[in-house]
């Protein structure tokens, strides 16, 4: 009994650093197993939830604050166990001693570090938000030290790691290989990759390629009522509010979601759309519109100008599409249709990249992006019917501009580009 009362002390201290880990190593668990809709519920819920958000705002700063406290709260746990067992083994208890601090190591791994985080996981929105406040108290405390934290870092990787690449967080093989594995039905599988190519390539595709142009919808001005729309929903599914007193695109309502479409004010029912520069990846624009959910993205040119509108419907439609286009989604026509042998016939709207990857010919260098940029861009002057060019192995006649400005062209390739096609 006196020697437990002689190491009391040293014992609560040691408790109160295995609450102090469990916290730390909890709160670390709870946060980061947190996804992106959790995370949008918390910035928009009460103080603790909006502080646990903010907390993952800066997800480097928090993590190296968490494991600073947790490497100092373990550092002083074990220096305790070193102390009660060199004395436990001054006093000739070496076996004591060693079973002492065996028993303290298990104690810290299990209550600690595993049962903490195994429990953190199972409710991490509801811990985030307990854990919040004292949490942002700890990261405050070692604010100061967090720079030096990085320039050691810093340092570390470019003295010692000096060619040390981040691995991929995800590679295209992996998934590949997880589509493989999945699924034995030989025709789901070739559906599942086709999707697959299909989301990869969204971070090639710039959204000015995808979007519709500005030509290709109308815009409402408010207030707004449902005669106005003319007994049709827009193509687009979508119902496009401008500024009260410009034509900028301001909201949206997706009209195919509302159970009722009020007679009047439709204007009230709109959401608010995002804003996306012409040059900007579909992949970053997808991203963006999920975050701040937001399903209409409005594209800019330099000037700040609207040149189109890019929705969730037309970015979903191309993954899941087996041969999704702009112009069958516009324009309700195949892009490239043979009309005899070695002509074809070919919307403006068709883009570059499916056209030479149709064809299996390299790709010639150009600016634009589209049949009917790379026509006006080769003539250098607003097409007409009858207008010809070359561009490459491709042969273009301008047969017809319909009042929208949209381009129907006849394509011809050479013999030898055609046998290469083939």
């Amino acid at each position: 009994m006196s020697v437990l009362s002689e190491y009391a002390p040293w014992l609560a201290a040691m408790s109160v650093l295995i609450f102090a880990s469990a916290f730390f190593s909890s709160s670390e668990a709870a946060l980061f197993y947190l996804d992106h809709g959790q995370r949008r519920r918390l910035a928009a819920g009460k103080r603790p939830q909006r502080i646990a958000a903010a907390l993952l705002a800066d997800p480097e700063r928090l993590l190296t604050a968490v494991l600073f406290w947790n490497l100092v709260v373990n550092l002083v746990y074990f220096t305790i166990v070193s102390i009660i067992a060199l004395r436990l083994e001054k006093q000739a208890h070496a076996a004591a001693a060693g079973i002492f601090a065996l028993v303290s190591l298990l104690v810290i791994i299990v209550l600690s570090e595993m049962l903490p985080k195994s429990l953190a996981v199972l409710a991490a929105a509801r811990l985030s938000a307990v854990v919040a406040v004292p949490l942002a108290a700890a990261v405050r405390l070692v604010a100061p030290l967090l720079p030096w934290f990085r320039v050691a870092k810093v340092l570390s990787q470019r003295l010692l790691w000096p060619h040390f690449e981040p691995e991929p967080y995800l590679r295209v093989g992996d998934l590949e290989r997880a589509v493989e594995l999945s699924t034995r039905d030989r025709a789901l599988l070739e559906q599942e990759q086709a999707v697959l190519q299909n989301i990869v390539s969204l971070s090639d595709i710039r959204v000015d390629e995808m979007m519709r142009p500005r030509t290709r919808f109308r815009l409402f001005r408010p207030p707004v009522a449902l005669a106005d729309l003319g007994g049709q929903i827009p193509p687009s599914g979508y119902l496009l509010i401008s500024e009260p007193e410009s034509d900028e695109v301001a909201g949206s309502i997706a009209l195919k979601e509302l159970s009722s479409v009020p007679t009047s004010g439709l204007e009230h029912h709109s959401e608010r759309v995002i804003y996306v520069p012409w040059c900007t990846t579909v992949a970053a624009a997808l991203e963006t519109m999920q975050d701040t959910r937001r399903r209409v993205a409005v594209v800019v040119n330099e000037f700040g100008e609207t040149i189109g509108v890019l929705t969730m419907d037309d970015v979903l439609e191309t993954i899941f599409s087996p041969a999704s286009s702009r112009s069958e989604r516009l324009l309700k026509r195949i892009p490239i249709r043979p009309t005899s042998a070695g002509v074809w016939q070919v919307t403006g709207m068709t883009s570059l990249r499916r056209l030479v990857r149709h064809f299996r010919v390299q790709r010639p260098s150009s600016k634009s992006l589209t049949v009917a940029g790379v026509v006006q861009e080769t003539l250098e002057k607003l097409p007409e019917a009858g207008d010809e060019c070359r561009w490459g192995p491709f042969h273009f006649k301008v047969l017809d501009v319909d009042p929208m400005g949209q381009l129907t062209v006849e394509l011809t390739l050479p013999e030898p580009a055609r046998e290469d096609a083939r």
